[in-house]
């Protein structure tokens, strides 16, 4: 443990910056995860492209936080869009 007063500071806002970032990328997955099971189960157009502007919002903020590095958001965002698209194809 930390001995220094700024090296507790430090190690006590790094915790909370763990938890909030797992809290983030948490919220990514399951909004990734609303738009691929309203494709699976063919809901209505409108609802999947909802879902999928939350979610690219959502995927977008993370990357803007360094959560996520730019081209792994940007591959996110683009395989989702490529699935949706392909959805309203068909």
């Amino acid at each position: 443990m930390a001995n220094l007063a700024s090296s507790k500071k430090r190690a006590k806002q790094t915790i909370v910056r763990q938890a909030r970032n797992v809290a983030r990328k948490s919220s990514v997955k399951t909004a990734v995860k609303k738009v691929l099971a309203s494709l699976q189960a063919n809901d209505a157009l409108e609802v999947t492209k909802e879902l999928l502007k939350d979610a690219e919002a959502k995927i977008a903020r993370a990357k803007g936080k360094g959560i996520f590095h730019a081209n792994t958001a940007a591959r996110k965002i683009s395989g989702l869009a490529r699935r949706v698209a392909a959805a309203a194809r068909k």
